[in-house]
């Protein structure tokens, strides 16, 4: 069994254990410890991990490879492998229901998103607000208005969820708390519309892409440009993080994909392969893997560390306009105009299943965290739960009048809400 320590290195300064956290999706171990006197955290990464696996075993090999986890702490990891383990035997089958109908904006909508636990979710749209919700009450919570122009992408910093950024047709990004709803910072220097934005893992920087061929990235706290990634030659149409926060990745609808360095604002490298307008474009959890998605009707699969395309899966009719990872990064799944959506195996980059039965394209495919099912909208005005490894549709949403562009698990994987264009939200 694989383990992975992700996070700074232990260096030469004496470190002191502080705590251990589960973490449930992907499986691992937080390990919080001092470290010069200040407080740092690094991850086990233990995506292999089965129902089936040897506990001593892996925890010897655990005390192998991280010196913070001493003799002294071994019954303590077997007790959170043992947790995770009880975890991963509890496959989520939950059947969802219809629980609100909000009618969210006067205008369409643009895109959704929910805090790690659901709680709560925003909305953005062309009404040029964005809107904090309570997921169990259907309560509006805020409305965060000072945008000129409509409020296209939209997202939380989570893990965390205090803060809230929305980047705008009207060229700019706003960092807002989501607890008040105050504006903190108006990023400006972008000069044309912003459609994608992303936070890095330690909600340090927010990213923006635009329309205008440049990602930027800014500091949260004090509201500055840290760098602008330019190279492309078109509209940057899809942008995010590594799990470690190191690097980011930009798609764009020049037909590359480049990958940069989040430290200094370096190009590390173009992918070049596509022939056609990325649609989607991300990391594994692990950082090992990249994977692209095109209007070529094709996905490719990258080596992370030397930009090199190991595979290209085929299959689909017709454009891919969504791509995903499960947690752990074992299966990709592909979401097409076709109407059909894919399962491939990572490892091998066969195709496991096909998912048939929408009667319209599929503009959105995602994992629930167990990565046993998924979900996806389409524009036959239904969202639909399959199970990822037999292909078979276990679960029909209806209610929505007009297509579903958007779709979201929360962390949990109890929670879905879905968007249509109009204005009900589900």
């Amino acid at each position: 069994m694989a383990t992975k320590s992700v996070g700074r290195g232990p260096g030469k300064e004496k470190m002191k254990l502080k705590s251990l956290l589960l973490r449930y999706y992907p499986p691992g171990i937080m390990l919080e410890y001092e470290k010069s006197g200040e407080l740092k955290t690094k991850s086990i990464d233990l995506l292999n991990l089965s129902s089936s696996t040897d506990v001593n075993a892996l925890v010897e090999e655990i005390q192998k490879a991280e010196p913070l986890i001493t003799a002294s702490r071994s019954d303590q990891v077997k007790l959170l492998i043992q947790r995770l383990q009880d975890k991963l035997r509890q496959h989520s089958n939950h059947k969802f229901y219809l629980f609100k109908v909000l009618r969210a904006h006067i205008l369409p909508l643009t895109n959704v998103a929910l805090n790690k636990s659901g709680s709560c979710f925003i909305t953005g749209s062309y009404d040029r607000t964005c809107k904090v919700w309570d997921t169990a009450s259907g309560e509006e919570l805020h409305t965060l208005e000072g945008h000129r122009n409509v409020v296209y992408a939209i997202a939380f910093n989570n893990p965390y969820g205090d803060k809230i950024a929305t980047g705008s047709f009207d060229k700019t990004c706003k960092l807002w708390s989501a607890e008040t709803g105050k504006c903190y910072h108006t990023f400006r220097g972008h000069t044309a519309e912003i459609v994608c934005l992303s936070f890095n893992p330690q909600s340090t920087l927010v990213a923006t892409g635009s329309m205008d061929t440049t990602a930027k990235l800014w500091d949260i706290q004090n509201g500055e440009e840290v760098f602008t990634l330019t190279g492309h030659s078109a509209e940057i149409i899809s942008l995010s993080f590594n799990t470690l926060g190191n690097r980011i990745i930009t798609g764009s609808f020049d037909h590359t994909v480049a990958v940069w360095e989040a430290d200094t604002g370096r190009k590390v490298y173009t992918l070049i392969g596509h022939c056609a307008e990325i649609s989607s474009a991300l990391f594994n959890w692990d950082c090992s893997l990249i994977l692209t998605g095109s209007m070529d009707k094709t996905c490719m699969l990258w080596d992370a560390t030397n930009g090199k395309c190991v595979a290209t899966l085929t299959g689909h009719d017709d454009e891919i306009l969504d791509s995903c990872f499960d947690y752990t990064g074992k299966l990709i799944a592909t979401a097409s105009a076709d109407g059909t959506a894919r399962v491939f195996s990572a490892a091998t980059r066969k195709c496991i299943t096909k998912l048939e039965g929408h009667e319209g394209e599929i503009s959105k495919i995602s994992f629930n965290p167990q990565g046993n099912h998924l979900l996806t909208g389409s524009a036959d005005k239904t969202a639909r739960i399959w199970d990822a490894q037999t292909g078979q549709c276990l679960q029909i949403l209806e209610g929505h009048t007009d297509e579903i562009f958007s779709c979201a698990f929360n962390y949990k994987g109890n929670i879905i809400i879905t968007e249509k264009k109009v204005d009900n939200l589900y």
